[in-house]
């Protein structure tokens, strides 16, 4: 029998000092969304959420086990400006610049994606498109993310094209080929937790 999935709970604060803990992501992205200053995590309990709210919903470096040697990307909207990408080697260095001109990044070594209807499922699959044009510049054999649906399915071709925007299914297979050339070659690309992610922008769902 397939055990349940675990509940999580999402705590959010807005400019003018809206807050609030929500069981329903949908929610918590609406409240969010657009919003310069707005921020919310995700926690697995109501206590740890309201705690953090408490605390001044101060976003903090996570204790993470020592990451392998590779390309790591995330994808996030916690500054309120849009979905966000990044690309960083083990040690959390921002990589980015690889591949990209200055202007295209901002004062944080990330870039901000122009593209209005982005969601953050697109910018993990636009980071994972990075992530392995500088893995192969640099020939590194190892690359990693936290996103399920962007490595187990989104990169292998598997996705319901009709239900996406024409911009994510050109990119999709854009990203689809560059994996299969990148694991052709003998590279490989990994699934970790996000508390282990050196790329992790800290606040992402």
């Amino acid at each position: 029998m397939t055990a349940a999935p675990k509940k999580k709970y999402y705590a959010y604060l807005v400019p003018a000092g809206r807050s609030g803990v929500t069981d329903d992501w949908k929610v918590c992205e609406r409240t969010v969304s657009g919003v310069p200053g707005a921020r919310y995590r995700g926690f697995p309990s109501e206590a740890a959420a309201r705690a953090w709210l408490t605390e001044g919903a101060r976003y903090t470096p996570r204790e993470r086990r020592p990451a392998k040697p590779g390309i790591y990307f995330d994808a996030g909207t916690g500054r309120g400006q849009g979905v966000e990408i990044s690309v960083t080697d083990e040690t959390g260095k921002d990589l980015l610049s690889a591949v990209m001109k200055r202007h295209e990044l901002n004062p944080f070594g990330k870039h901000r994606v122009r593209n209005g209807e982005a969601t953050n499922n697109y910018g993990e699959l636009l980071a994972l498109r990075y992530a392995l044009e500088i893995a192969e510049k640099h020939r590194v054999r190892n690359v990693f993310g936290d996103s399920r649906l962007v490595i187990d399915y989104w990169s292998r071709r598997r996705a319901k094209r009709a239900l996406l925007p024409a911009e994510t299914v050109r990119l999709l297979d854009e990203v689809a080929e560059l994996r299969e050339k990148f694991e052709h070659g003998g590279g490989s690309v990994h699934r970790i937790s996000g508390d282990d992610n050196p790329a992790d922008l800290g606040f992402h769902r």
